[in-house]
């Protein structure tokens, strides 16, 4: 007996979620470099007493790469998707009951 496994579909899914997440990880990176702050500023008596300019642009920085790797990972799962066939046909395996 065949079944019909889906393929495309898979990669397409996984194109999606890494689109979607590395855009709002990305864009979260480029606030914290050009508009935001640490929270710790908040609570300290002068800014940047707590975490430096330094450390700081260094987390914006790895949030922008971070992002921008999850946007090229998607990028290439939705190429990928396209070379797929929709539909596997394969050989349906017995359940087995331990």
């Amino acid at each position: 007996m065949l079944e019909k496994t889906a393929s495309a579909g898979l990669a397409r899914l996984t194109g999606w979620i890494f689109l979607i997440w590395g855009g709002i990880v990305a864009l979260k990176g480029l606030y914290d470099a050009f508009l935001g702050q640490p929270e710790a500023n908040f609570y300290s008596l002068k800014p940047w007493q707590f975490v430096t300019r330094e450390q700081w642009f260094r987390w914006s920085g790895f949030e922008l790469t971070y992002g921008l790797a999850c946007l090229g990972i998607g990028f290439a799962a939705r190429v990928y998707a396209r070379r797929l066939p929709e539909f596997i046909l394969r050989e349906k395996k017995d359940d087995v009951i331990l």
